[in-house]
């Protein structure tokens, strides 16, 4: 036990680590099934028992290597053009990002990530719009900007990814290499910032190992799951987390101003 404790982040318990070792392997067993949901499960899992100024810049480094692994794999159907133009975007996102994300206080972080994910699971989904290849400049810059709050924009970039278009492969290879590079950037930025990517490192590593084995596996098991019965089950814990979490991001704030 002493042994494990020299690798889990001091702001976590055995227990809390190895929940998230366990739950990358879900959360991306979901994501190869369904496409999307993995990330924000995750998202609100790290927020309901991380510190939350940790979960941002940890959540964008396991799915980096979540993301990232789907992109090698499908690497020949990316739009490199596309890419090009979502890059330009992202950089200026993150540039912007990165003066007033440090500035805002833990519970206010907690408040935003609650709401944001009640819309992904509530709130209407956006349309798909196709647009040209430079019309991705400020569609990374909206996206990017807003990963640096919310954590997981996947459902964002996908409305501007239409298979249609783009076709069934590249849509999917686009949203995953656009997603890196956006989790990407967020390591740059917090660690620019000064946040402490050391201490996470080696549950970071073990989330992404976990998750692999999701990817490659979890989609032979989650078959064996009605579809309409999965949708209540994760749209019942995604709504019960983030309500927690608005709930104790509400209570501190109003502590606080009283």
């Amino acid at each position: 036990m002493d042994l494990l404790l020299q690798y889990i982040p001091s702001e976590l318990g055995p227990v809390e680590a190895i929940g998230l070792i366990i739950f990358s392997y879900i959360t991306s067993a979901v994501s190869a099934t369904f496409g999307l949901g993995g990330g924000v499960m995750m998202l609100v899992a790290m927020a309901s028992i991380m510190p939350a100024l940790a979960v941002i810049p940890v959540h964008g480094a396991v799915q980096v290597g979540s993301n990232g692994g789907r992109a090698w794999m499908m690497r020949e159907h990316i739009n490199w053009t596309i890419f090009k133009y979502f890059l330009i975007g992202s950089v200026i996102g993150a540039a912007a990002a990165s003066q007033i994300v440090v500035a805002l206080p833990r519970d206010v972080l907690r408040l935003i990530l609650g709401l944001f994910v009640l819309y992904i699971v509530w709130g209407p989904k956006p349309t798909k719009r196709e647009i040209g290849d430079a019309a991705y400049i400020p569609v990374g810059i909206g996206t990017t900007f807003a990963s640096m709050f919310v954590g997981a924009t996947g459902l964002l970039i996908g409305a501007f990814m239409p298979p249609g278009k783009l076709g069934r492969m590249t849509t999917v290879s686009m949203q995953a290499v656009c997603a890196m590079l956006q989790h990407a950037l967020k390591i740059v930025v917090f660690g620019l910032l000064g946040f402490a990517f050391w201490e996470w490192l080696p549950l970071v590593i073990a989330m992404i190992a976990t998750g692999f084995l999701g990817t490659f596996t979890g989609k032979a098991l989650l078959e064996r799951i009605p579809e309409k019965a999965f949708g209540y089950l994760f749209k019942g814990l995604l709504t019960i987390l983030s309500i927690r979490l608005i709930s104790l991001a509400a209570l501190e704030l109003w502590s606080g101003s009283v």
